[in-house]
């Protein structure tokens, strides 16, 4: 890349005073200051779409590797099952005679419990003695109870 030092930029920055002058250089300073944040916004989108398609190529060749893999496991299973069936088609015995035979499966039984009585966590004993409350008042009965008396 370019090798800037503090002397080149310095001497940069007194042509540019000189041949712009003081009045138009902050405008000019800025304008290349948003230039250059833009190109280097487009080389970083630049870069980090080259690397998306380089992951992208990895990813593909292992997902190639991983799919011969597979097929290979499943054709060793299919080979290893073929000689299996061989062995016992050879001893005149069949698959379905050497299985056990299969037990009924037991049927679904409820757990007795009535769903419809929900029971709190805390008995009634511990409410009475703790004085918590086991009935709820309605709004106006809550105001009935804790309106003053008046006094005749």
């Amino acid at each position: 890349m370019l090798d800037l030092g503090i002397e080149k930029l310095a001497l940069i920055g007194v042509v540019a005073l000189i041949v712009i002058g003081p009045e138009k250089l902050p405008r000019v300073a800025r304008t290349v200051g948003t230039l250059l944040g833009k190109a280097q916004r487009y080389v970083n989108d630049v870069k980090a779409e080259v690397n998306r398609s380089m992951e992208l190529d990895e990813l593909r060749k292992m997902k190639t590797t991983v799919e011969d893999a597979a097929r290979d496991v499943e054709q060793n299973i299919h080979s290893g099952a073929s000689e299996f069936e061989k062995q016992f088609s050879g001893s005149g015995e069949t698959l379905s005679a050497l299985a056990e035979p299969e037990a009924p499966v037991p049927e679904y039984k409820h757990p007795r419990k009535n769903w419809r009585l929900k029971q709190g966590a805390t008995p009634n004993w511990y409410k009475a003695r703790n004085g918590v409350r086991t009935k709820a008042l309605s709004g106006a009965a809550r105001v009935a109870r804790f309106r003053p008396h008046k006094i005749n």
